[in-house]
């Protein structure tokens, strides 16, 4: 056998091999179907508002919604935000009254409706207090993907962990992106202002 052609077979054997290897990674990699793709953030509820009146995630639809969850015996990160979240809605002008903007308490054994109306009344009006059952607010936190804890003081009293991420959602409900409460606010009322116009 010439060495001409031992090389030719090693060669299209090599080929061969390399065939067999693409082909068989091609049926094994995923299909665009078979990937995971993430939860969505968001979806539907049912809450109480600063007034008492029983709403739901249908209540705010037609408008896109920027959404904070906390509550009111927070010492820093939620004053901070509620007071930022009035400073931008001043600044952005008319186009605050095409958001709605929520403020959703994590802790409905101090938080009552009567409550969130008088801590709220520190901040700008349009900012809707929303409370419920800890069921209820276990729900909307779960469909946002919030996270949220009881920790328990010394004293007997408690404190609540949470996350401090504001979501922007579209008139469709449907997530657009978080805002972090700390933003420059340049760039906050620049995604205020987009969100309103969407």
């Amino acid at each position: 056998m010439g060495i001409l052609r031992v090389i030719r077979i090693a060669a299209i054997a090599s080929i061969a091999a390399l065939v067999t290897t693409v082909g068989i990674s091609l049926l094994l990699m995923p299909s665009a179907k078979q990937q995971v793709e993430p939860a969505p953030i968001g979806g539907p509820f049912a809450l109480v508002d600063q007034d008492g009146n029983k709403v739901t995630d249908k209540d705010f639809a037609g408008k896109p919604s920027v959404i904070f969850f906390g509550y009111t015996s927070c010492p820093d990160v939620c004053p901070t935000t509620l007071l930022n979240l009035s400073n931008w809605l001043k600044a952005i002008g008319p186009d605050a009254e095409k958001l709605n903007v929520l403020f959703i308490s994590v802790d409905p054994e101090r938080d009552t409706p009567a409550h969130l109306k008088e801590y709220l009344s520190s901040f700008d009006p349009r900012i809707r207090g929303l409370t419920g059952t800890d069921d209820q607010v276990a729900a909307v936190a779960k469909a946002y993907r919030v996270y949220y804890k009881r920790i328990p003081g010394e004293d007997g009293g408690y404190t609540m962990d949470h996350s401090s991420a504001i979501y922007l959602m579209d008139r469709a409900g449907q997530f657009v992106a978080p805002l972090a409460s700390q933003t420059d606010e340049r760039i906050a009322l620049e995604r205020l202002r987009k969100l309103a116009a969407s």
